[in-house]
């Protein structure tokens, strides 16, 4: 929950190259329902990790970013690949033992180092309603020291109006 509130409060997510065969620093997201993410968002071994926190885009947003979803196949096509498209690259070699099958995790990626978004880019993603409740009580402790400092050079009806309404949009993944 800190890495999501430091995520949203910089407005920035950063690339890294952990997993990502070649070194490309990409930044990655799932395209997979809400429901499967409220599940668990497991795979058939019931393994998974990822949390009920997020950032939700919109797709269109992520594609005019330079996002695309990964290429799965086995790594010896990795170099059959143009040079431009390995960053795509996803192991998948469903046939050997153990089987190795991330297509449950329906990557997308964008190449770069860093992608900045603001509330009008994205959607914050709470487990449910409580988390919400908190996420909002921070926001409007924060709206209330900022007018306490402010109210010591202002009359408290002209510091009121400096309050703020809480840009993000929330989404809970359960009631």
């Amino acid at each position: 929950m800190i890495n999501l509130l430091t995520i949203v409060g910089e407005g920035r997510l950063l690339g890294g190259a952990g997993m990502i065969r070649g070194g490309y620093r990409c930044v990655c997201f799932t395209e997979a329902p809400l429901p499967a993410v409220a599940g668990g968002f497991v795979n058939t071994e019931s393994f998974s990790r990822y949390s009920p926190f997020g950032l939700m885009f919109d797709k269109s947003w992520l594609y005019a970013k330079g996002g695309r979803p990964v290429i799965y196949q086995p790594d010896i096509d990795f170099n059959a690949l143009p040079e431009e498209m390995r960053w795509r690259h996803v192991r998948y070699e469903p046939v050997t033992a153990p089987p190795i099958d991330f297509t449950w995790e329906r990557e997308w990626r964008i190449r770069t180092d860093r992608l900045n978004f603001s509330p009008a880019n994205a959607a914050i993603v709470v487990p449910n309603e409580e988390w919400e409740a908190f996420i909002l009580r921070i926001w409007d402790s924060q709206q209330d020291l900022e007018v306490e400092s402010y109210s010591v050079l202002f009359e408290q009806t002209i510091v009121e109006q400096l309050r703020d309404p809480f840009p993000w949009r929330l989404v809970r993944l359960s009631p």
